[in-house]
């Protein structure tokens, strides 16, 4: 090649080297809206490293404050202006919550506010504290005063004539017939009246016992009822004792002739001592005491393991035995929580009735000596009249203190059950498909069958 000879160009054929590449360019333009207008151009982003500023919103729109800097006050809206919602809540006008707009997937069930059980009727369907046993028994009074305080009149005033009438008559005819009697017939005559008086006693025991039964039984359904937020009827209550009232009865007889039993063993025990001379009335009478004492604290103990009993053949509807097996299983392990219950409601009830009833007493002989002052029999009505005052105070004072008394077991026997069986749960499975018009759940207080 010549110096002279000039450059030119390679050719397509003489080369192969690809052509140099485009200068880039940017996104397409958006297509035209639906009045054949652009939109405004988007604005620049920054590069990394530049700060952005925040977008200046347009006329008419609301422009939020900025956020405040570390250890600034944030200042609160200003009157008419609109204060965005804390997150979590919806945005106005928002069709989804607001945590699916952020795309934060679904809220986490936080820990649920505790609620207290809930109380249908008498007593929280709970295992129950000391203060709720001792005043449930006095609220079955206030709250169904009609039937229970009814109940406990009815019960009570029974008694008192049955016993005035049989007893009272006996002991008059007997006084009379000693009287009539003749000096050679005269202890004869004592020894049949005494006999008479004894005999005459035992029908107001047994209508004790039949009643006594019959009360508890009431109380007993009043209580499991009024738990489930009912109020039964004085009839109503009757009528559902009455179905259990022999073996109730039948109960009650039993301890009367445990009773029996003990008493006369301890007689015999004391009579066979004092047999043996002067040594054996010494021993007797330590027999005594010591047989005495023991068998108070036997007849506490097994008071209170078979306590539950008349709960248990009324509302499980089992027989004497087994309703005493029932009773000495719940009561283990809560023979002391049990003990102390029905032991200061009884010492409060005896309390009461003796500073009520002491007044009476004391003013009786004095209202009846200011009545007829020289004792020549002309205040014998107003004396009288004193005296049935003073009986009637008695009896609706004993009719009160029979009516806690049965209310107290009954609420004992709900709470052992619940602490030992989970009877609460039932109970309120019971009271919610009651609400909802379901009247086929049984009974929660029957026992399920066995298997």
């Amino acid at each position: 090649m010549s110096e002279n000879d000039s450059w030119a160009p390679p050719s397509a054929d003489e080369s192969s080297t690809p052509p140099a590449a485009a200068p880039p360019q940017g996104p397409p333009p958006p297509p035209p809206g639906p009045s054949g207008q652009y939109p405004p151009p988007m604005p620049p982003q920054p590069q990394y490293g530049q700060y952005a500023p925040p977008p200046q919103p347009q006329y008419g729109q609301y422009a939020p404050p900025p956020p405040p800097q570390y250890g600034q006050y944030a200042p609160p809206p200003q009157y008419g202006q609109y204060a965005p919602p804390p997150p979590g809540y919806a945005q106005p006008g928002a069709s989804v919550p607001y945590w699916a707009q952020q795309g934060q997937g679904l809220p986490q069930p936080g820990p649920a506010p505790w609620a207290p059980p809930p109380k249908p009727g008498l007593i929280p369907l709970r295992p129950l504290g000391f203060g709720t046993l001792m005043g449930a028994p006095f609220q079955v009074l206030r709250r169904n005063p009609k039937a229970t305080f009814g109940s406990g009149l009815i019960v009570q005033v029974a008694i008192i004539l049955v016993t005035i009438l049989f007893v009272g008559g006996a002991t008059f005819w007997a006084i009379s017939r000693s009287v009539s009697a003749s000096s050679a017939d005269q202890d004869a005559v004592a020894a049949g009246s005494v006999a008479i008086v004894l005999l005459s006693a035992l029908i107001p025991v047994a209508l004790s016992l039949f009643a006594s039964a019959l009360l508890q039984a009431v109380l007993v359904v009043e209580v499991a009822r009024g738990t489930l937020g009912e109020k039964r009827r004085l009839g109503e209550l009757w009528k559902a004792a009455f179905r259990r009232i022999l073996p109730l009865t039948g109960w009650y007889a039993l301890i009367a002739a445990a009773l029996v039993v003990v008493l006369g063993l301890i007689v015999l025990a004391i009579f066979a001592a004092s047999a043996l001379g002067d040594a054996g009335i010494v021993l007797a009478v330590l027999a005594g005491v010591f047989l005495s004492l023991g068998s108070v604290v036997l007849a506490v103990w097994l008071g209170v393991k078979f306590s539950m009993v008349p709960c248990i053949i009324v509302l499980e509807r089992v027989g004497v035995f087994a309703a005493m097996r029932r009773s000495w299983k719940l009561t283990t392990g809560n023979f002391w929580r049990t003990f102390g219950v029905m032991a200061l409601v009884y010492l409060i009830l005896s309390t009461a009735s003796q500073l009520l009833s002491v007044p009476f007493q004391f003013l009786l002989p004095i209202a009846v000596g200011l009545i007829d002052p020289n004792n020549t029999g002309s205040g014998l009505i107003g004396a009288g009249a004193l005296y049935l005052l003073f009986l009637a105070f008695t009896v609706v004072l004993s009719a009160v203190t029979s009516v806690v008394q049965a209310a107290t077991v009954a609420v004992i026997y709900i709470d052992l059950r619940m602490r030992t069986e989970g009877l609460d749960i039932e109970l309120a499975r019971f009271v919610e498909s009651r609400q909802v018009g379901d009247d086929s759940w049984p009974d929660p207080y029957l026992l399920p069958p066995r298997g």
